[in-house]
């Protein structure tokens, strides 16, 4: 069901309060600390790891990209006999179906279940050494952070301020009211939608009719 609720206004103060009422912050967070004290602790500080953070951040966007087009936006479809669509295909959908519903807007926690051991495996076992891998932990750990803050600062009621933060909600609105087939990060603006052909004038494309429903016949 679509929600109804009235829109307020809302400080950062607020905003902060809300996201921290919900369960995947606390599960990114708490990776996010032990990784960090565990990088502290074993030191052995090389330049490659000043490299990660840096490599990261270039590839992060078309990461969301990818992850966006390929996973979230997945049509069902039979694959010998069976249905295929993903715990986050299906919820992807009812986030679009109703962008106000604030549960919707996180990660659900039943595939971060899985994730996150799955990244401290990647971390301990398939680097060259612990600090580094225990580098890359904390800088994947830091961007899923922010990934969740940004997009649920955009679907809050949180006025943008910043011209840096109006053109990211700008754009993430793009592809929730405008049209959704386009604008598909959600921390950057402008980035990987430019390099990959998915970032033109508002004015140049139609109101989808199926922004709201993915995947329904218009």
């Amino acid at each position: 069901m679509t929600s109804t609720r009235v829109r307020r206004d809302v400080t950062l103060r607020d905003a902060a309060d809300e996201f921290r009422r919900h369960p995947t912050p606390w599960m990114i967070g708490g990776v996010l600390v032990a990784a960090t004290a565990a990088r502290i602790a074993v030191g052995d500080w090389q330049w490659t790891d000043a490299l990660v953070p840096v490599v990261a951040l270039v590839a992060f966007p078309f990461v969301e990209w990818v992850i966006h087009v390929s996973i979230l936006h997945w049509r069902p479809r039979r694959v010998l006999g069976v249905t295929a669509d993903s715990l986050l295909a299906r919820k992807h959908r009812e986030h679009h179906a109703d962008p106000r519903d604030v549960p919707l807007v996180f990660i659900p926690w039943q595939t971060l279940v899985w994730l996150l051991p799955t990244l401290v495996a990647i971390a301990v076992f398939a680097f060259g050494r612990l600090g580094l891998g225990l580098t890359f932990l904390v800088t994947v750990a830091t961007l899923g952070m922010v990934y969740e803050w940004t997009h649920f600062l955009v679907h809050s009621d949180y006025k943008p301020r910043s011209r840096s933060y109006r053109a990211v909600w700008r754009n993430h609105r793009h592809h929730h009211f405008k049209n959704e087939h386009y604008w598909f990060t959600v921390t950057t603006s402008g980035t990987a939608d430019r390099v990959l052909g998915t970032c033109p004038d508002p004015a140049d494309v139609p109101t989808s009719p199926t922004a709201r429903s993915l995947h329904a016949t218009s």
